[in-house]
């Protein structure tokens, strides 16, 4: 008798967890306790984009040339309203953008409409510079399907993070590595 209740309160905890883990909020909030801080490339592995021809629809700002960030840090993040790793990694963008948006160039892709990613940012209270892409990105950014992809650049067009999935970007090391990005 006693183990056909431990037996059924098991299936009731597994299934509460397996309930809780596709509810969209506690997959968010669990994904973003495990985020890392992304790997630095290293020197000798550093690619470089290939063409900066890329025209970009602003949605919360103006439009851009792609090619006028040039020589200069810039921070890309392909991403969306519905894919929970990119929820769960916006508040860290976020930060980072609050600290560092004199100082680098953030440019932020998704596929959806103003409206959905309006009605996303006033709820999260979210002001990051957001684009459609009008033409076809750098090559670079198009070897994976995959978003949350982010990709920081140094001032020489040379791709120093490449991360696919969730990450912490308000990290220590993400911010040692802007900063002497931006000094040399």
């Amino acid at each position: 008798m006693l183990n056909k209740s431990k037996f059924k309160l098991s299936n009731i905890l597994f299934v509460i967890a397996v309930a809780l883990l596709l509810y969209s909020p506690t997959r968010v909030w669990l994904l973003r306790q495990v985020a890392f801080s992304p790997s630095i490339e290293k020197i000798e592995n550093l690619k470089e984009i290939e063409t900066y021809s890329w025209q970009l629809k602003g949605l919360n700002s103006s439009d851009i040339d792609f090619q006028s960030f040039q020589n200069e840090v810039v921070l890309v993040n392909f991403w969306a309203t519905w894919c929970p790793p990119c929820k769960a990694e916006m508040p860290m963008l976020q930060s980072l953008y609050n600290d560092y948006k004199d100082k680098i160039r953030f440019v932020l892709v998704t596929n959806e409409n103003w409206g959905v990613v309006q009605k996303y940012f006033e709820k999260e209270n979210y002001n990051l510079p957001v684009y459609n892409s009008i033409s076809y990105p750098p090559k670079n950014f198009t070897e994976t399907n995959s978003i949350p992809a982010t990709y920081l650049i140094n001032k020489k067009g040379q791709i120093v993070i490449n991360k696919i999935g969730a990450a912490n970007w308000n990290s220590k090391s993400v911010r040692n590595t802007i900063d002497q990005l931006i000094s040399e």
